[in-house]
């Protein structure tokens, strides 16, 4: 009897036992209810969505009906409503939550600084800090949160898988893609948004762009100024001088169409809209070898590429211009994509406006009212546009179609009017820049190893000048017009996870037309070269725990002059402790187009520089100058340090540009009006320390280079490089007063612009009926350094739930120095024994400011 009472009392602790762990077992919701429904006769309407991934313990079998729904309505963020003794409804809580987590990678479960974490379909996001974490506030509960990373694959996630009664952290978990070999080395690199890659070229991404000294916009020309070795001797982006080089060389790609036109303002602000702009990739030497046609640089653009499947956008407005871009879905499967900008300045005027003018304008024929002379007015109307539009494909995941266009204007109206003897005279001249592109590009996935990319674009690029001069009556037309169409294939191996293969297909036609027109005495030159180019490229990337390797070749055959040129390429960073790495790098390249600077042919005076195309001494015209095709070989050695977000870089390098003409060069000396081929040695030193945390950012750069020509039939032959920079610094201070509140200080320190004075106590000579600036040794003194102090603050905030928006406010030489970026004489009008000389100044204390809105 004893033994039946305590089998019976230990059954009973085993039930209860049991009916107590079963409460405690968490199940999905949708078989909650499913249950509910037949325990207690009821039906419940929900959508399926809103219940799916929700998973909490069951209620206690003691419950009755009311007792369930209240259990139900506290566990979980739905509200069940009760409507009678048979339907009850479920809906989703509109509130707003905050998450927070922290983000690692799946290999090593290490911590990813710099990782985007963003709600969709708003501007609301945020990067994670040290530790990978992030916390974001008055998230709305239906919202889907993005977390991206370089290298690694996109998470998306529901907002309300972040909500927990406990309000703890999750931890997400990123998996690495393996097909991307060139990963993230940096991932904040001078400040948010900026990164460096393993192959040594760096990333800017504008979506996550942070803010630099003196800018207001993403610039995208403007920004990459920050980065060693990058400057622009005039302050000009339409002058980006790269290592030494002239901005010809490099070779600028706007979604694998080859653009010929950069800046607006004729070069003060750059022509790219950075809105629908995904990334910017510098390299400077180590290039793959899908890529050629720019021997001192390549700056490749992306534009958004991915289907978003929801419609933003956003519009802004500086006081210079305004702007409106917009991301369409059509379908699950087509999305467009279209931006537009317009400057504002002929409706309204502003002092940053007359800034810009006075230093684009300055050393033209171009006059403003203020300098009106006697009987004389002038009126300028100064306009530029540009505008972009995608359409974005996908056919299935393997295959995927994209169509895109940009357009880029800039167009100068000037009239004058002058009033002699009660008769007026007048006349008007105009001058316009465009470039226009269209591209096409076909992405396939064949199988998990093999992928191919097609690519095809047609890019044409045309500046166009009438000047009417009334003392003459003499109308002058000018012409410089590009064409050009290519095509690219590339296809994509991948051997393992750590090796892949790129082999691939170039081929391009380039016709290039330079016309000049006179009325009186007549006179008319009409030049069109067209240059067909194959090229065949091949080249394999390793990576794998400290080895990053890529060894290439290029091959490109000119059909016109029967000519071959073999490109090798390397690139390699080796890890040799947790800290140090060293990283090597070396190239062949070429250019077949160029710009000459024509001093006698100029567009208004405001624009001097016509492409031409290498003719390699076959042209039968004695007129025409002998062009050979550049031809550039570069190496560099560097060192790099990394630990606890401090980086420190220093990398030697070596280029030699064979090919160039004098006429390139812009020579205001005793070479300026002469033919000559010769050739540029640049070798120096980059340094660069950067300090960053989730809250700072500081860094400190310096360059230190010797550049000379060497033209054979000169005396002297070999003399300093008109971008012969010895010395070079750049500082920089970002710092997050708040969350959404940033501030950025820095400047520019460098040596003054090489240039050529007369000789002293005989400054000119007399050729026949001419008279001609009798220059002394060429490039033999330099300009006074150059200091410059720049500064920017960015506010942003939330207007209504998913409109979101930034005021940015950017000043541009706060201390207003006086900087001489150009030096050049010329002769006295009045007294034809003296030269004077002629002093070209860089921006004022220019201020700006931006206001942006988010959609």
């Amino acid at each position: 009897m004893k033994i039946n009472k305590w089998i019976l009392l230990i059954g009973l602790c085993a039930v209860n036992f049991c009916l107590g762990q079963n409460n405690s077992i968490k199940k999905p919701l949708k078989d909650i209810i499913t249950a509910t429904e037949l325990k207690f006769n009821v039906k419940f309407s929900y959508a399926f969505d809103d219940v799916s991934d929700v998973v909490i313990e069951q209620p206690s079998p003691d419950y009755n009906l009311e007792q369930t729904i209240a259990y139900l309505n506290s566990k979980t963020l739905l509200n069940f409503k009760i409507l009678d003794s048979r339907y009850i409804t479920v809906s989703v809580i509109e509130k707003n939550i905050s998450i927070c987590g922290w983000v690692v990678a799946s290999e090593n479960n290490e911590p990813l600084l710099g990782a985007s974490v963003v709600v969709n379909n708003s501007n609301k996001g945020i990067i994670t800090n040290d530790n990978g974490k992030f916390q974001l506030n008055d998230v709305p509960l239906n919202a889907t949160i993005t977390i991206s990373y370089l290298g690694f694959k996109n998470l998306q996630i529901p907002a309300k898988y972040f909500f927990s009664e406990t309000h703890t952290c999750k931890q997400l978990v990123l998996t690495e893609n393996k097909e991307e070999l060139n990963q993230v080395l940096i991932t904040k690199f001078l400040t948010t948004g900026f990164q460096k890659l393993l192959d040594g070229s760096t990333v800017l991404n504008t979506q996550s762009f942070g803010i630099l000294p003196g800018l207001t916009d993403p610039d995208i020309l403007q920004s990459i100024q920050t980065l060693p070795g990058v400057e622009s001797i005039n302050e000009s982006i339409a002058n980006i001088n790269v290592r030494g080089g002239t901005n010809d060389q490099n070779l600028m790609l706007w979604d694998g169409i080859k653009m010929y036109h950069s800046g607006h303002f004729f070069g003060l602000i750059s022509a790219y809209n950075p809105n629908l702009t995904s990334k910017v990739v510098v390299t400077k030497n180590g290039t793959s070898s899908e890529f050629s046609d720019g021997v001192s640089s390549t700056i490749n653009m992306y534009t958004k590429n991915e289907l978003t499947g929801k419609f933003s956008g956003g519009a802004g407005a500086n006081l210079i211009s305004a702007d409106v871009f917009l991301e369409i879905p059509v379908s699950k499967k087509l999305e467009l994509h279209v931006s537009g900008r317009r400057s504002i300045t002929d409706v309204f005027k502003t002092p940053t406006y007359t800034n810009y003018f006075d230093r684009s304008f300055q050393d033209s024929d171009i006059k403003t009212t203020n300098e009106s002379v006697e009987n004389q007015t002038t009126t300028s109307n100064f306009i530029f546009y540009d505008y972009t539009a995608k359409v974005l494909f996908d056919l299935n995941e393997n295959h995927k179609f994209r169509a895109n266009v940009i357009g880029i204007n800039n167009n100068l109206d000037y009239y004058e009017r002058v009033v002699d003897n009660g008769e007026s005279d007048s006349k008007s001249s105009n001058l316009s820049q465009e470039n226009i592109g269209f591209g096409g590009q076909w992405m396939a996935q064949w199988n998990s190893k093999f992928k191919t990319h097609f690519t095809a674009y047609y890019s044409r690029y045309n500046v166009d000048a009438e000047d009417y001069s009334i003392e003459t009556d003499q109308l002058l037309t000018q012409k410089n017009e590009v064409l050009e169409t290519g095509f690219k294939l590339n296809s994509h191996y991948k051997l393992s996870d750590y090796l892949s293969l790129l082999n691939g297909y170039q081929f391009n036609e380039t016709g290039i037309l330079n016309e000049t027109t006179v009325t009186k005495p007549v006179y008319d030159r009409t030049k069109k070269d067209v240059l067909l180019n194959h090229a065949l490229f091949t080249e394999a990337t390793y990576k794998q725990e400290g080895t990053f390797f890529r060894i290439g070749a290029r091959a490109n055959y000119f059909q016109k002059f029967n000519k071959l040129l073999i490109e090798p390429r390397l690139n390699l960073r080796q890890k040799v402790t947790s800290r140090f790495a060293l990283k090597v790098e070396g190239e062949f390249k070429n250019q077949s187009a160029t710009q000459i600077i024509d001093f006698q042919d100029d567009f208004l005076g405001v624009e001097n520089r016509r492409w031409i195309l290498a003719n390699e001494k076959n042209s039968t015209d004695p007129t025409d100058r002998n062009i050979p095709i550049s031809v550039s070989k570069q190496g560099s050695f560097g060192l790099e340090y990394h630990q606890n977000n401090l980086n420190i870089e220093a990398t030697g390098f070596y280029k030699v540009v064979e090919g160039i003409t004098a006429s390139n060069q812009g020579f205001y000396n005793n070479f300026q009006y002469l033919n000559a081929i010769g050739d540029y040695t640049v070798k120096g030193l980059e340094f660069l320390v950067n300090k960053t945390s989730n809250s700072y950012s500081a860094w400190v750069s310096y360059t230190y280079s010797i550049n000379d020509y060497t033209f054979e039939t000169f005396t002297p032959s070999v003399f300093p490089n008109n971008a012969d920079i010895r010395h070079s610094v750049s500082i920089g201070f970002n710092y997050d007063i708040l969350e959404n509140l940033k501030i950025s200080l820095g400047g520019v320190w460098r040596t003054g612009q090489p240039y050529t004075a007369p000789v002293e106590g005989n400054e000119t000579v007399q050729s026949g009926n001419s008279t001609f600036v009798n220059y002394d040794t060429p490039n033999s003194r330099n300009l006074d350094e150059i200091k410059r102090l720049d500064a920017s603050l960015s506010y942003k905030f939330n207007i209504y739930q998913s409109i979101n928006a930034s005021l940015k406010l950017g000043v541009i030489n706060l201390t207003n120095a006086k900087n001489i970026i150009n030096r050049y004489y010329k002769v006295n009008p009045n007294d034809s024994t003296t030269a004077i000389q002629v002093n070209n100044t860089s921006l004022n204390l220019t201020p700006n400011v931006s206001f942006r809105v988010y959609f």
